[in-house]
């Protein structure tokens, strides 16, 4: 556990850092302890653990990655709602490499979010909000003898919110795609990606100049981002952009192989249940 030296006339507020990403981790405890006014109890790596240790620790606030495995945050805050209730939540700040999760995390009711890479003056102002936030909600339970019933009203409201967002289709995909290429975020533009591959759980996208990884968990959740017309899963392990096909090279036993069009020109396999949608795509 780390802890911090106090803001001057303030007690410290009390965190959990949860991130799956051991770098994002530490440089997140890193600027919290410079900042101040911060006692850090904890750490986790993924939603599981997030969810155990806000029971267990308690903290009045969760720094809280959205992207995942096993829950992402936003099923971590659904889960604990189903166990606590809304009164027994911490707060909540969520942390993305993507900024179209910002309005999601307000809708949600979270106090606050904040990109990657993170930035100093950003955190501060989180950790203000967060005490602020505590703050009203302090002053709420002393005041107010109708602070639980309003609180369970809204546990309701915001179960119906998850559970809407979960389910509601999603839009057009977007025209680009961050890709991290070591501490940078890059958009690129989805018709220069020639391939993505997964191995060991990291997706790696390839375009003629970039190479970098995606922060999807699985080429499933990459595929919904791109654009059906010009992406395809060709294996299990590869999901291809047509467009950037350079040849097409027999293979034994009429299988096949794809030869494309980026520096190495990378060979990728075609599984046995896409032959037919690759002669169908190319007259074959």
């Amino acid at each position: 556990m780390n802890s911090s030296s106090n803001v001057v006339g303030l007690a410290p507020i009390t965190a959990l850092v949860v991130d799956d990403e051991q770098l994002a981790r530490e440089e997140l405890k890193f600027l919290l302890n410079s900042i101040g006014g911060v006692e850090i109890l904890g750490e986790g790596s993924n939603g599981i653990e997030a969810v155990e240790l806000i029971e267990d620790l308690q903290p009045d606030v969760v720094f809280l990655d959205v992207q995942m495995p096993g829950l992402d945050g936003f099923a971590v805050l659904k889960q604990l709602i189903e166990r606590r209730g809304v009164q027994k939540l911490p707060q909540v700040v969520f942390a993305t490499a993507y900024d179209q999760y910002a309005v999601r995390a307000f809708d949600v009711n979270a106090v606050d979010y904040v990109l990657k890479p993170f930035d100093k003056s950003r955190i501060q102002q989180a950790v203000e909000r967060t005490r602020a936030r505590l703050a009203e909600a302090g002053q709420e339970s002393s005041t107010s003898i109708n602070a639980s019933a309003g609180k369970d009203a809204g546990m309701d409201a915001l179960l119906e919110m998850l559970h809407r967002q979960q389910t509601t289709p999603r839009g057009p995909a977007p025209n680009k795609l961050i890709v991290q290429v070591q501490s940078r975020l890059l958009l690129v533009d989805q018709s220069e990606i020639c391939f993505a591959e997964i191995e060991e759980g990291i997706i790696r996208v390839v375009t003629p100049t970039v190479e970098g990884h995606s922060k999807c968990r699985t080429l499933e959740d990459l595929l919904e981002l791109l654009d059906p017309s010009m992406f395809w899963r060709a294996h299990r392990g590869y999901v291809v952009n047509i467009n950037h096909i350079r040849e097409v090279v027999p293979w034994f036993k009429s299988s096949y192989q794809l030869r494309m069009d980026d520096k190495k020109q990378t060979e990728i396999p075609v599984s046995r249940a896409q032959t037919k949608r690759l002669r169908e795509l190319f007259n074959l």
